[in-house]
């Protein structure tokens, strides 16, 4: 979403955002790629360079469709991948200086094992 908003005028931000949300907003696979190309449609001719974008990333976008609905919200979020690296920096914060990067790399594995584990 952040490529997209960043190749329009702020002034067309929010409405650009709301518009491309209702593709998420769909209760089931079908109505979802229903949508997402509405607002390719729609975006076409206001857009185009948005829509190209859009369209080039769709397979990206829907990916989460082919999932159980219940599932979705999950998929969405990043709040998972921003719990670990929160915990990564906390862990990091606490050794302090690292000696080599193979050190890093293992207070960084050790924290994903243990985040899998759960």
């Amino acid at each position: 979403m952040r490529n997209v908003l960043s190749n329009v005028q702020k002034s067309a931000g929010p409405m650009l955002a709301s518009i491309t949300r209702t593709i998420f907003a769909q209760p089931d696979k079908k109505h979802v790629h229903a949508q997402f190309d509405e607002i390719v449609k729609i975006l076409t001719r206001s857009h185009p360079k948005i829509a190209e974008m859009l369209e080039s990333a769709r397979d990206d976008l829907l990916a989460f469709a082919a999932f159980p609905y219940p599932h979705w919200r999950q998929i969405w979020s990043t709040n998972p991948l921003e719990r670990v690296n929160k915990e990564i920096k906390r862990r990091t914060d606490i050794v302090g200086t690292f000696p080599t990067p193979a050190a890093l790399l293992r207070l960084a594995g050790h924290v994903l094992i243990k985040q899998h584990n759960e």
